[in-house]
């Protein structure tokens, strides 16, 4: 009885909550809307001929299908919004408004022998040839296996490869008293408690690092030119305007020799906008923390307590979206309205995924594929679209190769980073997670183990629809799980899975240090015992 008095208020709690990443994610995309003067960006540093205001952030082109290009009107743009109504994103869009689709109807979520297929090509995912941005160059790693590794059934050491979190070190060991000083208030508790996370138990900067590593990686490829892209039959099939805005986004470098290389990007003003680029989605990161753990009840977070513990659920909730908000002036003035808009959709996915987490209806409980959209609005958003940002900050344009292949390594890497913690949930002690053990199951939650364990026994089903309510349920499906001989593999090589593609997209970039740092990186995602 007490546990599902304890449910009922956190589901209560979450009905609320999520309003207050709404009104976020709305004053920052009111940052990106071309008609605000103070967002507007310089002209793109694309290649393509110049180009009037009208179609430099235009995406009348919208979400084709394999067998028709889309129609050009704006009204028939449809990304599958969780929290948004059609008629309401219809109205939010005009012929000079970024349309961007998600990433896993871009990017392949499941192998094919699961259900999964290629999406078709369309505007994000249009540039993704592994010949482009190499050619005459030797790369000594092309099509690297990561099971040819140590730790995942290989002899190769990933030692050989750059430490990730060497290569950055030194530009991040001042990250904690800079981001201590962006988000400082007079409010001293609340400035206490917006602080909390960066002054203790720092870790290791997981996401900022990647931004980082991507900063550099980008670094080392020059910008491609647009009007080489598109083809003939694209330009008749949606029109010149249609396609465009594909090779829009990429800032105005001003950089001497007006190209971003790794001999003048150290200490660039790109990279110092690459950097904060990095602090704010940390920011982000932390307020959804402190925003979890006030919706369930958490008492730990990375081993120290939560937030809501040291002080309260409403200094918690208003040092979330103070941080938030911080985060929102910071990306303003990044100057380029397309991050802005990039990033308010990372921000709008994490409501997506709390929203998707409690409202989703019980049939859908038991779908990988259900569950794995979740774990990218959730955990997956956030890292793809800052890693895209990241390219368009350092000169490349929305659809180039650069940003495609950017964007593409986040979502992979994130997915494969959620259901390694998924599969941790089960295997590792609490004291070695920093967090609860068995959290989501106690949330009434079903991840990838479990899913596949009740693939394997049906009497698992009934359970898992019904949220593991009953006395039994939690217990029941642990003992399937253990005696499964499947379920823990068919997880673990599934992250396997999105790992592996999300080195194969990296592999289309020229190789560098950090370019390899980041492969080492993927392969430690994975190997990670916490």
């Amino acid at each position: 009885m007490v546990d599902d008095t304890r449910q009922t208020r956190r589901i209560k709690r979450r009905t609320m909550m999520p309003a207050r990443f709404v009104l976020a994610a709305s004053v920052i995309a009111f940052g990106g809307m071309n008609g605000v003067e103070g967002f507007l960006s310089p002209q793109s540093h694309s290649n393509v001929a110049s180009q009037s205001s009208e179609w430099r952030m235009s995406a009348t082109v919208v979400h084709e299908t394999k067998e028709k290009a889309s129609s050009t009107e704006t009204e028939s743009f449809r990304p599958n919004p969780i929290v948004v109504s059609a008629e309401a994103e219809a109205l939010s869009h005009s012929a000079t408004t970024m349309k961007l689709t998600p990433s896993y109807d871009l990017f392949q979520m499941l192998p094919e022998d699961e259900g999964g297929h290629v999406p078709a090509p369309i505007g994000g995912n249009r540039q993704r040839d592994g010949t482009v941005l190499k050619v005459g160059t030797p790369d000594s790693l092309e099509g690297l296996k990561l099971t040819d590794y140590k730790g995942l059934g290989g002899k190769e050491k990933i030692e050989k490869l750059p430490d990730p979190f060497k290569m950055v070190e030194k530009e991040l060991k001042p990250f904690s008293d800079s981001i201590k000083e962006l988000v400082s208030t007079d409010q001293p508790v609340l400035s206490m408690a917006a602080k909390h996370f960066f002054e203790k138990r720092h870790g290791k900067r997981f996401r900022p690092t990647i931004v980082q590593l991507m900063a550099k990686a980008v670094a080392a490829a020059t910008p491609e030119d647009g009007a080489d892209q598109i083809t003939t039959e694209q330009a008749a099939n949606q029109g010149i305007g249609g396609v465009q805005w594909e090779w829009s986004g990429a800032s105005d470098v001003q950089i001497e020799g007006g190209v971003v290389t790794p001999g003048n990007h150290q200490g660039s003003e790109v990279w110092r906008k690459q950097a904060q680029l990095g602090q704010i989605v940390e920011m982000i990161h932390v307020a959804s923390l402190i925003h979890d753990d006030v919706l369930d009840e958490a008492d730990t977070r990375r081993g120290g307590e939560a937030v809501h513990k040291l002080y309260s659920n409403k200094v918690a909730v208003l040092a979330g979206d103070y941080l938030v908000a911080r985060a929102s002036v910071l990306l303003a003035r990044l100057e380029n309205t397309a991050v802005v808009q990039i990033m308010a959709t990372a921000l709008e996915s994490l409501v997506a995924g709390e929203i998707m987490q409690l409202k989703s209806p019980p049939k859908a409980l038991l779908e990988m594929q259900s569950y794995l959209r979740k774990s990218y609005y959730k955990t997956a958003s956030l890292i793809c679209y800052a890693c895209r940002s990241t390219a368009l900050l350092g000169g490349h344009a929305y659809g180039s190769t650069v940003a495609t292949a950017c964007e593409e390594f986040g979502f992979h890497l994130g997915l494969a980073y959620q259901l390694q913690d998924d599969i941790l949930d089960f295997t590792a002690a609490a004291s070695v997670l920093g967090k609860p053990a068995l959290a989501d199951m106690d949330l009434g939650l079903s991840t990838a183990p479990i899913l596949y364990a009740a693939q394997e026994y049906p009497h698992l089903r009934p359970l898992v629809m019904r949220r593991f309510k009953e006395k039994e349920d939690k217990q029941t499906a642990l003992e399937a799980l253990y005696k499964s001989d499947t379920a823990m593999d068919k997880a673990s090589n599934l992250a396997k899975y999105h790992a592996q593609k999300a080195v194969d997209a990296l592999l289309r970039l020229p190789q560098s240090d950090a370019r390899d740092a980041l492969i080492r990186l993927t392969h430690l995602v994975i190997t990670r015992k916490k």
